[in-house]
This record gives C-alpha cells, sequence and structure tokens, in this order.
C-alpha cells in the first residue's frame, strides 16, 4: 500500500480501491456507533429506546471491529494499537450485553453494564482520535497524549456521575442498626 488519499482534510494512507473502500465503510459504521451510543446514553433506562439504540451501538461496534481488523492486519505495523483498542472496546460491548443476558438485573449486573459500555464508548472514541487527531481542527494543535487521555478524562466522570446518581444503580444507603 503507498501513497496517501486525503479526504476532508484526513490523509488515508493507501490508494487502493479496496483500502479506501473498507475505509469508507468503517467510518460510516463508527458514525452510526458515535450516535446510538449517545442516544442509548440519553435514553430512559430499560426496554424501548434505550435497547434499541444499544442493540444498534453494539451491531454496528461488531461491523467497526470487523472493518478495523482488516484495515488493522493490512497495515499491521502501524496500526496494531489500533486493532487493540477496537478488540477491547469490542469485548468491553460483549461483556457489558452478556451480563445483563445471563440473569435478571441486579444492581451489580446494571452497574456493570453500565461501565462496560461506557468503556467500550471511550475507548471507541479514544481509537479514532489517536488515529485522526493530528488532522483534526483544534485536535491537531494538541500533543499526541492527548489523544490517549482526553476521550478517558471526559467519559469518567461522566460514567462515575452515572454510577453515583442513577436510582437503580446507585450504592444503596442502608441504615445501622
Amino acid at each position: 500500500m503507498e501513497g496517501i488519499t486525503v479526504v476532508a482534510g484526513i490523509p488515508i494512507p493507501s490508494t487502493s480501491p479496496w483500502f479506501l473502500g473498507v475505509v469508507a465503510f468503517h467510518v460510516a459504521l463508527g458514525l452510526v456507533c458515535v450516535v446510538a451510543g449517545l442516544g442509548a446514553m440519553l435514553a430512559v433506562k430499560g426496554r424501548g429506546r434505550h435497547s434499541r439504540y444499544g442493540t444498534i451501538y453494539f451491531w454496528f461496534l461488531f461491523g467497526v471491529f470487523v472493518t478495523m481488523t482488516a484495515l488493522s492486519v493490512a497495515r499491521w505495523q502501524e496500526d496494531q494499537h489500533l486493532f487493540l483498542l477496537g478488540a477491547l472496546s469490542f469485548g468491553a460491548a460483549v461483556s457489558a450485553r452478556q451480563v445483563l443476558r445471563l440473569g435478571p438485573a441486579t444492581r451489580t449486573r446494571l452497574r456493570i453494564h453500565v461501565v462496560g459500555m461506557a468503556t467500550s464508548y471511550i475507548l471507541l472514541l479514544t481509537a479514532f482520535y489517536v488515529d485522526n487527531g493530528k488532522s483534526l481542527p483544534l485536535w491537531k494543535e494538541l500533543p499526541t497524549i492527548a489523544y490517549w487521555i482526553l476521550p478517558t478524562a471526559v467519559g469518567l466522570p461522566i460514567l462515575i456521575g452515572a454510577l453515583v446518581r442513577h436510582p437503580l444503580i446507585r450504592p444503596s444507603r442502608r441504615r445501622a442498626g
């Protein structure tokens, strides 16, 4: 794979039609993940809209994982870190989804689900910024380490807030005595 193709100011390290086609599909899948993940976060929890957005997020993330795997294998030396981020993101989503399928939605299972899905989303965004931050407005002015840290720095307080405030998962307050 030689040459560079620039799309919307973002350099893609190939001129191969196959590679560019997979990248285009990968980007489309990723955009749906970002929107569906946000929809699931903002929706009232439980069956209905939250579950629909969550299912869309999960299956489109599966597509992101498959296309990311193909792209990483094609450029393994340069992209193995992206493969690791993608595998961790999809693994967190699989774990988060399965924990609710294995039994009743207890407080502990709900916490694991929330932490897993939030971790998946944070890793998805981290991979995006690590790969593309150097080409994005504002982000390109930041040091490279920021691409690795900022998604977690923003996402972790939101996750902690959800764990502390959501009535179904916040720690129970038992009275002594």
